[in-house]
């Protein structure tokens, strides 16, 4: 096991209380993530209690958390770690009630020697957010604590501030983590380090040198036991609020005073207040073709599968830049890039048969999948007489670098547990980017039916015009044998 550097773990010992515990993310992410987390020294000691409706006890949940392990975890677990992990583990059915969580915790805090930060991780779905707060009020668990909460933040304007509100009398902000786990992916991060690492690229990211830029998540998976929540949410409120426009504040923010959660959450904030309201005009609403076939669907949903939408930001740095957003279920290919297209430079010199231009502007692309991709398309000369041109690529990969690389979740439930905000939603975030897209939601355009594999309604490329989805590549990442690191 790697050596963990010093300063990342949290100082004091922690203790989790999972809401949901039982529940599918806490199986599939974060039970294998807090093991990880435990098992390679990130966090020295540390305590779990299970909270959920379901009626077992501590002994059924721990047989639970081990077959969700098993399962899920990238690394098999070897027998020596189930003791210590068998030991942080304990439960507490719903039906308990408040004193039963209080007696856990302080069970907890006794064997972790009295001094240790509570976190609550709320893996619910949102209409059960609140009554799970309000029972850690009543335990008398809310001074001093800290909750990481799961999107999405309210369904419009008025309800993100209504949840915030009541938040706010049972917690600080500074104690509220509101995840968005694209954000905690390597190669996200990675935007800040390449922007502001390299005097290459900080110069040109402007709108004297950008000419457009896209964010596009297509996803090839169906919505499977998630209809229910999906029926009342649909695409925008699922993933553009609390994904694609967070994506959007990394890609477009100014350079922070340090690299510090406060200044970060500043700058974000500062691109959200400058987001010109979302036209229903420029956005493109979608449902794959036998979406309303699927069981507990309303046969007449308007519900949509698909967004594509073009937003501006009104500040000096973006001014007259689009940013194209585009998302769905059920396409052609998984993707999460985010590809910025760069100003052409005059044709005059060129002959008119040389190519330049023919397979459009040069595009730095970055691949925001596992691995951290990064892609500069470019014009050069093709061997042989005359002046042809045609596009070239250079592309590199992040190799992982050894054990202390971390999963989205487990990045962010660290982060959470030291009080680092860097890559955390906020309040006036949330309620600006619902703000903006009020008149998307009270007047949305009519859904446009798409194929199944495909990308998208057709009127995609109307949005766009005229310009061109990066998406799908003409050219696909090479082998990372082919150019290494």
């Amino acid at each position: 096991m790697a050596k963990v550097p010093a300063g990342v773990g949290p100082k004091l010992p922690q203790i989790v209380v999972l809401f949901g515990a039982t529940g599918d993310l806490s199986q599939r992410k974060l039970l294998p993530g807090l093991f990880h987390l435990i098992t390679t020294g990130f966090i020295p000691k540390c305590r779990i209690i299970g909270v959920s409706l379901d009626d077992i006890d501590a002994d059924a949940f721990r047989a639970l958390a081990h077959k969700a392990i098993t399962m899920h975890h990238d690394h098999p677990p070897a027998d020596g770690d189930w003791p210590a992990l068998d030991t942080a583990l304990d439960y507490v059915a719903i039906k308990a009630g408040p004193e039963a969580l209080a007696s856990a915790v302080d069970r907890a805090a006794t064997a972790l020697g009295g001094t240790a930060q509570l976190i609550h991780y709320l893996s619910v779905p949102p209409s059960a957010a609140l009554s799970a707060l309000r029972m850690v009020h009543a335990a008398g668990l809310s001074a001093g604590s800290r909750i990481i909460m799961e999107k999405p933040f309210g369904h419009d304007l008025e309800s993100a501030v209504a949840l915030n509100a009541e938040l706010h009398t049972m917690f600080s902000e500074d104690q509220i983590f509101r995840i968005d786990h694209f954000l905690g992916k390597e190669p996200a991060q990675n935007i800040l380090a390449f922007r502001f690492g390299n005097g290459l690229f900080e110069p040109i990211w402007n709108r004297q040198f950008i000419d457009h830029i896209q964010i596009d998540v297509p996803e090839t998976l169906e919505i499977g036991n998630r209809i229910g929540f999906y029926e009342q949410t649909g695409a925008y409120r699922d993933m553009v609020v609390t994904h694609l426009f967070q994506i959007l504040g990394f890609v477009a923010m100014e350079p922070p005073t340090s690299l510090a959660p406060g200044p970060i959450s500043e700058e974000k904030n500062k691109v959200f207040r400058s987001l010109l309201p979302v036209d229903p005009a420029n956005v493109v609403r979608g449902q794959y073709i036998g979406y309303r076939k699927e069981p507990g669907v309303d046969p007449e949903s308007d519900t949509e599968t698909f967004i594509a939408l073009k937003c501006r930001i009104d500040n000096w740095r973006w001014a007259g830049v689009p940013f194209y957003l585009r998302t769905g279920k059920r396409m052609a290919q998984g993707q999460r890039i985010i590809s910025i297209a760069f100003k052409e430079p005059p044709r005059s010199m060129f002959p008119e048969d040389s190519g330049l231009g023919f397979q459009g502007p040069d595009h730095l692309t970055f691949d925001l999948a596992d691995q951290t991709r990064v892609s500069l398309s470019f014009y050069g000369k093709k061997p042989g007489p005359g002046m042809r041109l045609a596009k070239q690529s250079l592309q590199f990969r992040l190799n992982d670098t050894g054990d202390d690389v971390l999963e989205a979740y487990e990045r962010l439930i660290l982060d959470a547990m030291r009080g680092d905000h860097t890559l955390f939603c906020t309040a006036e975030g949330i309620e600006r980017l619902w703000e903006i897209s009020s008149r998307v939601l009270d007047n949305p355009p009519p859904v446009r039916v798409y194929a199944p594999g495909s990308w998208g309604p057709q009127t995609i490329y109307q949005l766009i015009s005229p310009h061109s989805w990066r998406l799908p590549f003409e050219r696909e990442w090479r082998d990372p044998d082919e150019f290494g690191t």
